[in-house]
């Protein structure tokens, strides 16, 4: 069960990681399908600067090992990211299409930071 558990972990964390770089280094260099659909969305253009720093340091926060913490901050943030991309094309109207890749970085952030390895995880102090 545990070889199965880790096995999860590093296909849906490795996925993820490869999600959160590709889209983080197309927003960092505003590439202009991602200009247009930021203004498509009403957001400032500035916003992919932001957004794209903060997931690549997500993706070495989270590849790396320790940092318990700063990790449970990462996995937040792509949560965040992913499901402000979901709620974002509801509010503008758009098809299935837009919803698929933000979806599948909010159900792969969920499955990497459940299966993570216990040294992985943040240690509660009771």
């Amino acid at each position: 069960m545990e070889k199965r558990n880790k096995i999860i972990y590093w296909i849906a964390t490795l996925w993820l990681s490869l999600g959160m770089a590709s889209t983080g280094v197309v927003q960092l260099i505003h590439l202009e399908d991602e200009v247009k659909m930021m203004s498509h969305l009403g957001y400032p253009v500035y916003f992919l600067t932001i957004i794209g720093v903060w997931k690549l340091l997500g993706v070495i926060a989270v590849l790396l090992p320790k940092f318990a913490l700063i990790k449970e901050w990462a996995y937040a943030g792509f949560f965040f990211v992913a499901s402000g991309a979901v709620f974002s094309h509801l509010a503008a109207g758009d098809g299935a299409k837009e919803f698929f890749g933000p979806m599948l970085l909010v159900a792969l952030t969920i499955t990497s930071w459940y299966f993570r390895p216990a040294d992985r995880k943040l240690v509660s102090v009771n």
